[in-house]
């Protein structure tokens, strides 16, 4: 199978570089699933019925979350209509899952969504809920495992890889808004430390750029606004899922002046 991964979709410049591209995408290279990262998509914070809906007439199968997923408050009734996951370590009694098992083609797929601990909200160990999954769905038979981590940490999302190589298909780190270039497949799971947003992409993470300007001179905080132009890019990552080993991985960047960049997984 293969499967197609979008990072912080970051407002309706976010929003828009899916209209304008994702379709295209999944036809031109033959894409059986996509997943994408919500928590930025409304303004800059949380997801609204309305860009839920938006973004699923785009093409995105199902949607992961992190620390503000919870922004929008009309999103808990999103759990039961739409697919939508919210990390999976949250504390027993909070709304929704973090886990869900899909079918493509005749083979299960099991999309995992975890959230860090450096700066970030208080959960449950991402670690251990990792491994606690992981071994529940390897139980089940589901041998194709992608794991959307939301962490802050490089170094978080590195210890994950490092303690499930070789037992799921794909890791990719969310949050961060800034791509990093460390795209591998390493005992047969891919990785990548941040996908980076989709949204704009000449400022300061997706949002204009006074606001945390000011901050940094002044320590004198404000709410971040997404600008009402800019120049934008869209980030996917594809990955090929063959009996749960990643097989083959590449990334692409559009750019809103009609740019694209492919970058292949190196292989260890």
């Amino acid at each position: 199978m293969r499967i197609a991964f979008i990072g912080d979709i970051v407002g309706s410049p976010g929003r828009k570089m899916i209209e304008d591209h994702l379709k295209k995408i999944r036809q031109e290279y033959d894409i059986d699933f996509v997943i994408a990262n919500y928590e930025n998509a409304s303004h800059g914070f949380g997801l609204t019925v309305k860009n839920a809906n938006e973004l699923v007439s785009f093409g995105i199968d199902v949607m992961s979350g992190g620390n503000h997923t919870w922004d929008k408050k009309d999103i808990l009734p999103l759990f039961d209509t739409h697919e939508l996951l919210r990390p999976h370590n949250y504390p027993q009694g909070v709304p929704g899952t973090g886990c869900k098992v899909y079918e493509i083609n005749g083979e299960k797929l099991a999309v995992l969504n975890l959230m860090g601990h450096y700066s970030m909200p208080f959960t449950d160990n991402a670690f251990r809920c990792a491994i606690e999954s992981v071994t529940k769905l390897h139980k089940e038979g589901v041998k194709n495992i992608f794991i959307d981590f939301h962490a802050e940490a490089t170094s978080e999302k590195r210890a994950l890889m490092m303690l499930l190589q070789g037992k799921v298909s794909a890791i990719v780190g969310t949050h961060t808004h800034v791509g990093t270039d460390d795209l591998q497949i390493s005992e047969a799971t891919g990785y990548l430390s941040d996908i980076g947003l989709t949204g704009c992409r000449d400022n300061v993470i997706g949002m204009d750029q006074k606001v945390p300007l000011k901050q940094f001179l002044t320590g004198m905080k404000g709410h971040f606004e997404i600008p009402k132009k800019c120049k934008r890019i869209l980030q996917i990552v594809v990955f090929d899922f063959e009996e749960g080993a990643c097989i083959n991985g590449f990334k692409l960047k559009y750019f809103d002046d009609a740019r694209v960049i492919k970058t292949e997984a190196w292989m260890d």
